[in-house]
């Protein structure tokens, strides 16, 4: 039994028959003819530049240039205000302030303990205020007064706290005693009279696992009676 030939356009060709606008003396449409018409109305709207509507006949709206900064992925330059210094870093955006402070300026008496803004360890001061580094991104530090423990007195011209955490035995392993001496020189900079509650107030956000609270106390106490002494 022979098979009469394939027909390319068979299927066209039936779907045009069974239009019921053929019957009524309407133009014939055929699926290849639509999509070659729209294809055609497509790349018109191209070449003309129409934007597609959005949903429900909007026109989408254009971004708004120039209202975020866009830095990384990779390592970018930029400037850090450290302990009266300008000081250039390169580093990736995602680097926090303490990794910068420890990794890339060598400054290591600012400590790296819990890193997760829980044990106060690594607080700074950003303008004068404390924070703890480990939870600020670096790159966010920009144009702001960084000091650190090495910019309150180094070991052979320590300020009158520094001496007091000294004199009292205010520090055992000294993981914790950089934090507190900052969260301490902030809070004393603002009230050069504390009272003992106000000093707790000024360390509750730095853990002491030895457990030195109350020589701190008394070191923060003794710190604000020599600065008064000397004014």
């Amino acid at each position: 039994m022979s098979r009469s030939p394939r027909d390319p356009l068979r299927n066209e060709r039936i779907a045009a028959e069974s239009d019921p606008a053929a019957d009524e003396g309407g133009p014939k449409l055929s699926r290849r003819s639509f999509l070659k018409g729209a294809g055609a109305a497509a790349a018109v709207a191209g070449l003309l530049g129409v934007k597609p509507a959005a949903a429900g006949g909007a026109e989408p709206e254009p971004p708004i240039a120039g209202t975020a900064e866009r830095l990384g992925p990779g390592p970018v330059n930029f400037n850090l205000r450290v302990n009266g210094a300008t000081r250039t870093v390169t580093a990736e955006p995602r680097v926090t302030l303490l990794g910068v402070l420890r990794d890339h300026l060598g400054l290591t008496g600012t400590k790296l303990v819990c890193d997760r803004g829980a044990c106060g360890a690594c607080t700074v001061h950003l303008d004068g205020a404390p924070v703890t580094s480990c939870m600020m991104l670096a790159i966010d530090a920009r144009n702001h007064e960084i000091t650190t423990i090495e910019g309150l007195g180094a070991p052979d011209r320590m300020n009158a706290l520094q001496n007091a955490f000294v004199a009292k035995d205010a520090l055992q392993c000294g993981f914790c005693t950089p934090g507190m001496t900052m969260a301490l020189s902030a809070a004393l900079g603002g009230n050069p009279n504390p009272s003992p509650a106000e000093i707790k107030r000024a360390i509750a956000g730095n853990i002491c696992r030895c457990g030195t609270y109350p020589h701190v106390i008394e070191a923060a106490l003794a710190a604000a009676k020599a600065s008064r002494s000397r004014a």
